[in-house]
């Protein structure tokens, strides 16, 4: 066993760093370089990536014009705490492309950002409780990992805890399908007195919404007086430079922004309309219209030359139709596999996201995902990791970047093809 991995064993549970990966012992892996979307692990084998840091790294792994930003940065200082000219410029932009971003706070990861949007709809609207959809991550908070791969399935509005030690999630959490807008109804109907917010990914994971939900979903939110709260972590600057707020045409009152922004740094932000961000404001401390926020690495210089450096990348003219047509290839390519094999499945996603559901049924929401035969899924995700194509064993989601071509994509169905081929053996 390589010695790294005899290490890593002794100091980190199931052996990994950052969790979730789920990996058998003799499948973990040390990665020590990456390029565009490879990598290279300590033995020196080479990996197709499609994890790309969990989506993080939109622009690829160590972008050229990223490298560079990040390099004039680091010997002007690491981290000031404070205002600096990065963090105002990338505060500008968002704000110029994103209709929802009339005032924006910064923060570490895509985590904070949901956290405080939770807080700050909390507090400007003086309720309790959120409603959110079956299925959906928001982060590693509360409720934010609640029923996010619930088993009992429980009758709606009740949450499933998905983790111990979240108790309170069973008190301010209402949950909802994805999709449908008639039971969503009738739980704000229901709640709305004690209702904050809907939080929601308009693209949940790679389930796309159906034709007019995020517009009923607004309208639901206006006719009770919630807030509406996109998490964008995934979707912004990923299917739209402006998001999903662009890409679908609904516009939330507040959004948590991460991931792709950062061009793999962390990053993480708050935006919203100015009557509700202004809540954050400091001379509001000992009223009862403040919301404390505040993030000793958020917005750092070296991640916002990072974020401004990416957000140069993505405005080059074409990236977005370049980056949904190689999406529509890749899923278009899955599905032939899967055809080919007669293997029952479908491929769902949106933009540069795909995943394959190994079931007959139409995918709408969580329910219907885990209809699928997971059982295969982990088995395909691990085939696939032991071909040398890096992606998270425990998920099904799969991460494009602009560094992606057609010929990887064609690499990858290779390999899924051997796969399949094997089973049939």
């Amino acid at each position: 066993m390589n010695p790294l991995i005899e290490r890593a064993a002794k100091v980190f549970p199931g052996g990994t760093s950052n969790g979730e990966f789920g990996l058998p012992p003799e499948q973990i892996v040390v990665m020590e370089r990456g390029e565009g979307c490879r990598l290279w692990d300590s033995d020196g084998r080479e990996f197709l990536d499609f994890s790309m840091g969990w989506g993080s790294c939109l622009v690829g792994h160590a972008n050229p014009d990223v490298v560079e930003a990040v390099g004039k940065q680091v010997p002007q200082g690491s981290n000031f705490s404070y205002l600096n000219p990065h963090a105002l410029a990338v505060a500008e932009e968002i704000a110029r492309v994103a209709p929802a971003a009339e005032r924006l706070r910064f923060c570490a990861s895509g985590t904070e950002a949901n956290i405080y949007c939770q807080r700050l709809a909390k507090g400007y609207t003086g309720k309790s409780k959120l409603l959110k959809f079956e299925g959906a991550y928001h982060g590693a908070n509360e409720p934010g990992v609640t029923s996010l791969f619930p088993t009992q399935l429980l009758d709606f509005p009740e949450p499933e805890l998905t983790s111990a030690g979240t108790p309170m999630a069973k008190f301010d959490l209402l949950v909802a399908p994805y999709n449908d807008l008639e039971i969503a109804r009738k739980i704000v109907s229901e709640h709305a007195h004690e209702l904050a917010a809907i939080i929601m990914e308009p693209l949940q994971r790679c389930t796309p919404p159906k034709e007019g939900y995020l517009e009923g979903i607004r309208s639901l939110c206006d006719e009770f007086g919630l807030l509406l709260v996109f998490d964008e972590v995934v979707t912004g600057f990923r299917l739209a430079y402006g998001g999903a707020q662009e890409y679908y045409g609904v516009i939330p009152d507040l959004v948590a922004y991460g991931k792709g922004l950062g061009g793999g740094y962390p990053i993480g932000a708050v935006a919203g309309r100015a009557d509700i961000m202004n809540w954050f404001d400091e001379e509001r401390i000992g009223s009862d219209n403040y919301v404390w926020m505040a993030s000793t690495l958020g917005g750092n210089p070296i991640s916002m030359a990072a974020a401004n450096a990416t957000l140069t990348v993505l405005r080059t003219p074409g990236t977005y139709e370049r980056l949904h047509a190689l999406g529509k290839y890749f899923r278009n390519s899955l599905a032939r596999v899967l055809r080919d094999r007669q293997i029952t499945g479908q491929v769902i996603g949106d933009g540069p996201l795909a995943q394959i559901v190994f079931s007959p049924d139409p995918v709408n929401d969580y329910r219907s995902t885990a209809k699928g035969d997971k059982e295969r899924g982990r088995r395909m995700m691990l085939g696939l990791f032991e071909r040398c194509v890096f992606l998270n064993p425990m998920g099904t989601k799969l991460y494009l970047s602009i560094a992606h071509d057609e010929n990887v994509c064609d690499q990858f169905c290779e390999r899924l093809d051997d796969i399949f081929s094997k089973s049939e053996d």
